[in-house]
Parts: structure tokens; C-alpha cells; sequence
């Protein structure tokens, strides 16, 4: 079939946690099905000191924070004795390190493994997105943590915990560009295994706040949706809100996989990073740099853009970032087709805010589960699209509502990207066969 390579990368297992009581790919299909507004209030139960940092917010005339973002309301449940910690060790973890432990266990299920019969020192790889969310007391601190908090702060560890617990011999990386880790995790994790690094791996992120400072920042930058929402593309969007979130997937060769029989989501048909290099300032997006970036990993994935139906992009909801990546876009897969099909873009941040290093993660499963389902979930907020780009130049469209996907030659096509405050970019083009409706039921009420 186009683009299919003799033995590709595919993705067989999957899960996720996500604002709203997510917990399962299955809830966090229904929710972006439905188009739900999975933003809440902060948390109360990470001890943040709120009502002062509202009130200086206020005072000192930034005051753009509203009582408002995606948060997870698991990130404080963590279960240690299940996994053989114990709860000194667990208070002093990161709770990223704790959240993505659980979702990679819960990932093997899905996949039809065993975590607990996966022996010590083999060959399985552990590629994580992570940042520093300043868990924890500083660490000149001496209380009745310290001697823990060394591996429990460690954002290495947030990888580092998953392949320890479950005796993971392969590599085990945190890749930390920012908003485009996850993606990076992916795509690293992918080489490792064409390189004979490792026979199979778990790739994905984690993003758990330690702190609410990102909004903080973000609000004296005048850059955070003063609404509390995040409208990706959109003319009215006022800026980024911040979200949480926690996904991995399973990689392995496909002859593999059909071997053991595993279920395959998808073929990882291209994956590609970059950097916007020399000129603006570092946090500035580069059209240029995205276009490059998509075209190569368009041509690594050996497909015409045409075949691609559904595009899950950064979409952050900002006046400058959008209409750069949106002509970006444009210039790959918005070429008038000759089949008269539209390419729907869309961004999972419409529903639950941007999920920082996990974000391409969050976006890569919703692709995952549109192709299960046959159908391209909507983008929230796509009704009054931006006026900063010229839509009627090419044939991209927001997807506005849930819209049947119809296969082509079997398969879906669809791509996602993600571009980081650092200057790092990345994108992935997959391909995900028609699955039988015995095994969709199954494979998304893991």
C-alpha cells in the first residue's frame, strides 16, 4: 500500500489520562466526540497558596488568571505497595513519575502484555516528555523526605521509574524541548527501535503541575486566555491555558506485533524533528521552520499529502503562534484535491488546555481514536475562524463538528504536530487500518 514501508513502526497499545476524570481512552474518546469542556478550577488539594497569588496577580494590574485550567483529578492517587515503593518514597516523587508509571502499566494491558511477567534487563526501551513543574520543597530543605527526593525529583526518573519498576533493560530517555517533547519521545523512540536499540519500546509524557507559576508567567506576558479558555484558530482566541495530561503508546516492529498477535492502532509512517534556528527569539514560532519540518516528514512517510484527512495540530490559541503554523499547514496539505476532499485540522487544547510536554502526545491519541471510530472528532471554538489567515486560498478547514472518516485503500490517514517554546518542532504522519468492530470495542475500553 502507498507509503507502507516492509516493516514498519506501528503503535499497539495505548492509554491516557486527561482532565475532566479521564482515565481511559475510551472516556477520553466520548468526551472529544461530544466536544466537552474539560476545563476546571485549580486543584485545592496540592496545597498552591491561591488566594495570594490571585490577589498579587490582581494588584500588581496582570491579572489575566482566572480560577481556571485542564487539571487531573488523579494526579494525587498513586497506589505504592501495587508497585513496591514505599509511601515516603512515593510522597517524594514527582507526581509525573508516579502517573506515568501507572498509564505505562495500564498501556501494556491494553496491548494484550503482562507488566508483571516482562523479566529484568530486557530489551524494551522507555522514551518519556517531560519538564520541571517544581514538584517538592527546594533542595536545600532538610526534612523527613531528604534522601528520597534526589531520584524523586529527578526528571530523568520520570522514565527512569517506569523502567526500573517494570525491568526495562533497553534506553531510557526524558526528552525535555518543551511543548514538543512528546512527539520528540516518539520519534526518538522509533529510531532506537529501526537502530536494533531496543526490540520494542514505550514512548509517550507526562505533565502534572507542581506549581501554578506557568500561568503566572504566562499572565504577566499578557499571553494566557483571560477567559479561561483556549481557542485554537480561532479570531477570538486571547491566548494559551494551561492543561495537564499523561499518554503512552507501545511501539514495535509490525511483523512483531502480528506475530504476538497484537492488536495495531497504527502505522508510524514518518516522524521528523527540527529547530527553528537563528533569527527571532527563541520563543517565537517559524513558519519557515514548520514548513520544512512537515514536508520532510511527509517524504519520510512516502505518501502523497493529499491522503491525509485529519490533521491534529499545536493550536495554542494565540494571535502570532496560529497563523504561522496555519500557513505552515497550508502550504503541505491544503493543495486543492483533485477528489474535491477537505483536510479538517483540529487541537485537542480547544477541550482541556495546553498540556505543555505532553500535549503531541494528547493530540497523537486523539488521532489514534478518531481513525478507531471511523470518524474525526471536532475542534471546540471552530465556528469563527481566524481572520489572520486567508482560508479560501486552499482547501484546510477546521474540523467544526464530529464528521464520518471514510478510509482510503483500507486505511486513515492522519498527522499531527507539535512545536516547542524552545524553538523545537515536531510532526508525525500515521496511517490506521479499519478495524473490526469486536476489536474497537476492545481496544477502547481498556
Amino acid at each position: 500500500m502507498t507509503g507502507v514501508v516492509d516493516d514498519p513502526i506501528v503503535i499497539t497499545g495505548m492509554a491516557v489520562e486527561a482532565p475532566g476524570g479521564i482515565e481511559t481512552p475510551a472516556q477520553y474518546w466520548a468526551a472529544l466526540a461530544e466536544s466537552r469542556d474539560l476545563i476546571g478550577p485549580f486543584p485545592r488539594d496540592r496545597g498552591w497558596p491561591l488566594e495570594r497569588l490571585f490577589g498579587l496577580a490582581e494588584t500588581e494590574g496582570w491579572g489575566q488568571v482566572r480560577d481556571a485550567g485542564g487539571f487531573l483529578s488523579t494526579a494525587s492517587d498513586f497506589d505504592p505497595q501495587f508497585f513496591s515503593i514505599t509511601p515516603r518514597e512515593a510522597v517524594a516523587m514527582d507526581p509525573q513519575q508516579r502517573v506515568a508509571l501507572r498509564v505505562a502499566w495500564r498501556a501494556l494491558e491494553n496491548a494484550g502484555i503482562n507488566p508483571a511477567a516482562l523479566g529484568d534487563g530486557d530489551d524494551i526501551g522507555c522514551y518519556m516528555g517531560a519538564s520541571n513543574t517544581e514538584y517538592g520543597p527546594h533542595g536545600a530543605t532538610v526534612n523527613e523526605y531528604t534522601g528520597y527526593r534526589a531520584a524523586g525529583q529527578a526528571l530523568g526518573a520520570v522514565a527512569g521509574r517506569i523502567s526500573n519498576v517494570l525491568g526495562l533493560g533497553g534506553p531510557s530517555v526524558v526528552v525535555d524541548v518543551a511543548c514538543a517533547s512528546s512527539l520528540a519521545a516518539i520519534h526518538l523512540a522509533a529510531n532506537a527501535i529501526r537502530n536494533s536499540e531496543c526490540e520494542w519500546a514505550l514512548a509517550g509524557a507526562a505533565c502534572v503541575m507542581g506549581a501554578p507559576g506557568a500561568f503566572f508567567e504566562f499572565s504577566k506576558n499578557n499571553a494566557l486566555a483571560a477567559d479561561g479558555q483556549c481557542k485554537p484558530y480561532s479570531d477570538n482566541a486571547l491566548g494559551t491555558l494551561w492543561g495537564e495530561g499523561v499518554g503512552v503508546v507501545v511501539l514495535e516492529r509490525e511483523s512483531r506485533a502480528r506475530a504476538l498477535g497484537h492488536r495495531v492502532y497504527a502505522r508510524l509512517l514518518g516522524s521528523r524533528i527540527n529547530h527553528n534556528g537563528k533569527g527571532a527569539p527563541i520563543a517565537v514560532p517559524s513558519s519557515a521552520a514548520q514548513e520544512r519540518l512537515v514536508r520532510a516528514t511527509v517524504a519520510a512517510a512516502g505518501i502523497d499529502p493529499a491522503l491525509v484527512d485529519m490533521i491534529e495540530g499545536h493550536g495554542t490559541g494565540t494571535a502570532v503562534g496560529d497563523p504561522l503554523e496555519l500557513a505552515a499547514l497550508q502550504q503541505v496539505y491544503g493543495a486543492p484535491r483533485a477528489d474535491g476532499s477537505t483536510p479538517l485540522l483540529g487541537s485537542v487544547k480547544s477541550n482541556l488546555g495546553h498540556a505543555q510536554a505532553a500535549a503531541g502526545l494528547l493530540g497523537l491519541i486523539k488521532v489514534l481514536l478518531s481513525g478507531l471510530h471511523g470518524q474525526i472528532a471536532p475542534t471546540r471554538h471552530a465556528d469563527n475562524p481566524s481572520t489572520r489567515f486567508d482560508w479560501e486560498a486552499g482547501s484546510l478547514r477546521l474540523a467544526a463538528k464530529l464528521t464520518d472518516w471514510e478510509p482510503r485503500e483500507g486505511l486513515r490517514y492522519g498527522a499531527v504536530s507539535s512545536f516547542g517554546v524552545s524553538g523545537t518542532n515536531a510532526h508525525a504522519v500515521l496511517a490506521m487500518p479499519v478495524l473490526e468492530e469486536a476489536v474497537l470495542k476492545e481496544g477502547t475500553h481498556a
